[in-house]
C-alpha cells in the first residue's frame, strides 16, 4: 500500500516546477486555503434567511473543526510517519515541517467545515466547501508535504468528527439556544 501512496503522491508532486503560475497558487491555497474557508464560514452569521439554523450549523462547524484536530492529536501520539520529502518522495516548495505526516491537519479542518455544513442540510454551502477542501488536500500533495494517504486520512477525519458532532449537539436544544445567544 505504501508503494502505491508513495507513487501517487510523486505524481502529483511531479506537477510542481513545470508552471510558477500553478506553484505559486498551490502554495498560496495550502498557506491560507483553511483561514479563509474559517473566515468564509464567519461571515454565514449575519446571514438573513433561516438565521437560527444557520447559526447553530456554524457552530457546529467551528467544534467539528476543534474536534477533528483534537483527534488528529491523539493519533499523533501513536502514528509518526515521516514526510514524504524525508523520504525522497517529494521535493518542497515551502519551508520543511517538524510534525509527523498523518494525518493532515489541513485537510481535517476543512473536510471538517464541508461536512458539518453537509450534514446539517446546508447542501449547496456544503458542496462548494467540498470542492474548496479537495482543492486543499490537493496543494498539500502538490507542495510536497503530505501524502495522498495523509489527506485521505485527514478528510476521514474531519468528516468523522462532523459526524460526532452532528450526533451530540443537536438543534434547538437548551444548550444550542445558549450558544447561539452567547455568541
Amino acid at each position: 500500500m505504501y508503494e502505491f501512496d508513495a507513487a501517487v503522491t510523486h505524481a502529483i508532486n511531479g506537477l510542481s516546477n513545470r508552471n510558477q503560475f500553478a506553484d505559486l497558487a498551490m502554495v498560496y491555497v495550502s498557506m491560507i486555503g483553511v483561514p479563509i474557508l474559517v473566515l468564509l464560514v464567519a461571515v454565514q452569521w449575519w446571514r438573513r434567511d433561516d438565521r437560527s439554523h444557520v447559526r447553530h450549523v456554524l457552530v457546529a462547524s467551528g467544534l467539528s473543526f476543534l474536534l477533528g484536530l483534537a483527534i488528529n492529536q491523539l493519533i499523533l501520539l501513536v502514528v509518526h510517519r515521516i514526510r514524504p520529502y524525508d523520504a525522497g518522495v517529494t521535493h518542497l516548495l515551502i519551508a520543511p515541517s517538524a510534525d509527523p505526516s498523518f494525518p493532515s491537519d489541513h485537510a481535517t479542518a476543512a473536510f471538517a467545515i464541508a461536512a458539518a455544513l453537509l450534514f446539517h442540510d446546508m447542501r449547496k454551502l456544503g458542496a462548494a466547501f467540498f470542492v474548496a477542501a479537495l482543492v486543499v488536500a490537493v496543494s498539500r500533495v502538490f507542495i510536497g508535504t503530505h501524502y495522498v494517504g495523509d489527506v485521505v486520512g485527514g478528510a476521514l477525519t474531519g468528516f468523522a468528527a462532523a459526524a460526532i458532532v452532528r450526533l451530540i449537539y443537536r438543534e434547538d436544544t437548551a444548550l444550542d439556544r445558549a450558544v447561539v445567544r452567547i455568541l
